[in-house]
């Protein structure tokens, strides 16, 4: 059986800490490994998830109350990074790094079909599934939410959306292409595409973005010199 931290005397205490996550990674992955062999959630013991992970079962309890805490932060950690930005961070960059997260998270094969059956499985568990979502779900979704936020209250997005249709209008098109499109392609500018092509919708009528384009009353984008009063103009932008 594994120990949790060495005895021998002279050993600098520091020395504990990296067997101590050495340890921890490897309950982990017993977790994940045992899913991959096609063992549901409901089938899961602390003591066969221990002896995958080579561990005795007090090194699990150490670090988890229980199994739900366990396969909870599981999920968590499958789940990032997904949204790390500074606050102040223009919001295109914050919601392109957000929407990268889970591109990204797409790509990993093995963890992006980890997640999505463990999420199957918990939602057939109220508390599992209420623990998932206040502990992975809600704290994504207000970093979210208050980058949108300050974005409205600065007069960069239009204030009549509620910020949960705003929300899901940038969250919306990647969760398409990654869960209900799994095989689609998800290429490196796709974050970017999404972000800019719904900010043209959402952002306030005769709002001018960095690259000197701006949204008419009618909701159109129009160039820079070019409107309804410009010889040959149409809402499409297209010569008469």
């Amino acid at each position: 059986m594994a120990r949790d931290a060495g005895t021998g005397s002279g050993a600098p205490a520091r020395r504990g800490r990296p067997r101590s996550e050495a340890v921890e990674r490897a309950i982990i992955e017993g977790v994940l490994h045992l899913l991959e062999e096609g063992h549901s959630l409901d089938s899961l013991t602390i003591e066969g998830i221990a002896r995958t992970a080579g561990v005795g079962k007090a090194a699990v309890y150490r670090r988890w109350s229980g199994k739900d805490e366990l396969l909870i932060d599981v999920m968590r950690r499958l789940e990032e990074p997904l949204f790390e930005t500074a606050d102040e961070a223009p919001l295109r960059e914050v919601l392109i790094t957000f929407l990268e997260g889970q591109r990204r998270r797409a790509l990993a094969k093995r963890e992006f079909a980890l997640i999505r059956s463990m999420v199957a499985h918990v939602k057939h568990d109220s508390s599992l599934w209420r623990q998932y979502q206040d502990t992975v779900i809600t704290a994504r979704r207000e970093r979210l939410h208050a980058a949108l936020e300050r974005a409205v209250a600065a007069g960069e997005l239009r204030d009549d959306i509620g910020i949960q249709v705003l929300a899901d209008l940038i969250v919306g098109p990647m969760l398409v292409r990654t869960i209900l499109r799994p095989d689609d392609e998800v290429p490196e500018d796709l974050s970017r595409t999404i972000v800019d092509g719904v900010l043209e919708g959402i952002r306030p009528r005769g709002h001018r973005d960095p690259a000197g384009t701006s949204r008419s009353e009618s909701g159109y984008c129009v160039p820079p010199g070019d409107g309804p009063h410009t010889p040959g103009w149409t809402p499409h932008g297209e010569p008469e």
